[in-house]
């Protein structure tokens, strides 16, 4: 990867104790070898860990007991349509939604307990970048500089990657957020995460908005991240996206898991149910079967 061209000013901003990382982010205004087509080559102790979790929003079943878990460099894809509480799932796993059941443990620390240090471990892309309108994009930078508390360092790492999205010059302008486009303001966040490489990434529908050029980027990043020890969860509609990344992929339909493992674990686990299945098929044919047998 390119190394900066120029040195980033020092942060200036004064940490803050508690002020909620993740809720800024989102709301706030912040292999190696193959299996089936999937990447593998992940190993080691658990990072992300959710257990039995459930949540209702009225006499709607968001998550009935989900189970996950996601290793050492594992890149995990979860799949399902709309309303499957793929979304709801990365709130919990966060900690900006609280289940009504289950536990979620990040880096063996329980977000429950220690909510605040197991954010810290956490780089959140939602859907929407939700960012404070009224900043400017190095001015947002600096203000995440200072609640995770990084060093000198970051402003450097910050420009290596705001070169790499062609955004250095309007995020050192005087441009206000509020008038960057949808695109502009996914690429401000990704470098708000990316500048601090967090051991765990949780990724909701990150290529909303972003140009080709970008996506490369993206995809080349989040594997990068993984081979150097990043757990990442990716939340996706992009099933081409998820068939190049993932390590293992999981399909909920109706706050349900349906489906967890590879590529060729599908297709078998297809054919075990009597549906049709060819070893020559993509993740989109086999999740779109998978999807139409349980909603028969």
């Amino acid at each position: 990867m390119a190394r900066p061209l120029a040195a980033a000013k020092k942060l200036s901003a004064d940490p803050s104790k508690d002020a909620d990382p993740c809720l800024v982010i989102f709301k706030g205004g912040f292999g190696s070898g193959e299996s089936g087509g999937l990447l593998i080559g992940f190993g080691g102790e658990i990072v992300i860990e959710a257990i039995g979790l459930v949540k209702n929003y009225g006499g709607l079943c968001a998550l009935d007991h989900f189970d996950l878990t996601v290793k050492t460099g594992e890149i995990f894809a979860l799949l399902g349509p709309n309303g499957a509480g793929k979304t709801t799932t990365i709130k919990i796993l966060c900690g900006l939604l609280s289940s009504d059941q289950g536990q979620v443990r990040i880096a063996g620390v329980e977000m429950a307990e220690e909510p605040q240090k197991a954010k810290t471990q956490i780089g959140l892309i939602p859907d929407e970048p939700y960012v404070y309108p009224k900043l400017t994009g190095w001015e947002f930078l600096e203000l995440m500089a200072g609640m995770y508390r990084l060093n000198g360092r970051w402003a450097e790492k910050a420009v290596e990657y705001l070169k790499i999205f062609e955004m250095d010059a309007a995020a050192r302008s005087r441009t206000l957020l509020e008038s960057y486009s949808h695109g502009m303001k996914q690429k401000i966040v990704f470098t708000a995460v990316l500048m601090r490489r967090p051991p765990v990434m949780l990724l909701d529908e990150p290529l909303v908005g972003l140009d080709p050029k970008s996506i490369r980027h993206v995809k080349a990043i989040v594997q990068s991240c993984a081979q150097e020890g990043a757990s990442v969860l990716l939340s996706t509609h992009i099933l081409t996206l998820a068939e190049e990344l993932a390590n293992r992929i999981g399909i909920l339909m109706n706050g349900r898991v349906q489906f967890m493992g590879t590529k060729l674990e599908l297709h078998q686990f297809l054919k075990d149910r009597h549906v049709e299945a060819h070893s020559g098929e993509s993740l989109e044919d086999l999740f779109l079967k998978a999807t139409l047998k349980e909603e028969q």
